[in-house]
């Protein structure tokens, strides 16, 4: 009886795990350190958009976000405040939908358009249509940030990842302001003394295997 338990007990374990890596690209994702790899993906003006292309930046704020996720519509506005703000110093955002869109049509890239010249969007906002970047990146959630600080011509380190603040509903509420906070310390020659907090938003829509 009891090697009949520990043997359902084992297969329910077995599929447990299957399921977390099924559901979370994180477990392969870049940690903290780590160089993440370029990307060429699609803009919403029809151009191929890569971190190469950006000659001056001392570095990146990689969003994972979309059009459809009310986490994402709250945190619209200081996602394109934050452009607005470190752009010109060498830190732009770069927006990246990876919602699979027959699972959020909402999220094509007709709709990214419309929604990006609504909200006058001054940064790229591209389309991973296969879901490779994301995954190698290991975003999760919608919105999930990477900042990126460039050393030499093409390398990307990640130096912080997860949240943008500590109030997923109203700006007004942040305390903290992580992704701010990593920048400025990256501008100022040191480290983020905080590199990593959760991400809280919708899940990515991924395509069926």
């Amino acid at each position: 009886m009891k090697k009949t338990i520990l043997v359902i007990t084992g297969l329910l374990v077995t599929v447990a795990v299957l399921f977390v890596n099924a559901t979370d690209a994180n477990v392969n994702g870049y940690e903290v350190g780590d160089y993440a790899k370029d990307f060429s993906l699609k803009n919403i003006d029809g151009k191929m958009v890569s971190m190469a292309d950006y000659g001056n930046a001392k570095g990146f704020i990689v969003v994972f976000t979309c059009n459809t996720c009310p986490y994402a519509k709250a945190y619209e506005q200081r996602i394109i405040d934050l452009d607005k703000k470190y752009a010109s110093k060498g830190f732009p955002v770069i927006a990246i939908n990876p919602n699979d869109i027959t699972k959020q049509p909402d999220d094509s890239m007709d709709k990214m358009v419309e929604r990006s010249k609504e909200k006058g969007y001054t940064f790229p906002y591209l389309r991973d249509d296969s879901q490779e970047i994301t995954t190698a990146y290991g975003a999760t959630k919608t919105p999930h940030v990477y900042v990126l600080n460039k050393e030499g011509s093409d390398k990307y380190k990640v130096e912080y990842i997860g949240a943008i603040d500590d109030s997923p509903r109203e700006a007004a509420d942040a305390k903290e302001k992580y992704v701010e906070d990593a920048v400025d310390a990256l501008l100022s020659g040191k480290k983020p003394s905080v590199t990593s907090k959760r991400a809280i938003g919708c899940t990515i829509k991924w395509k069926d295997a």
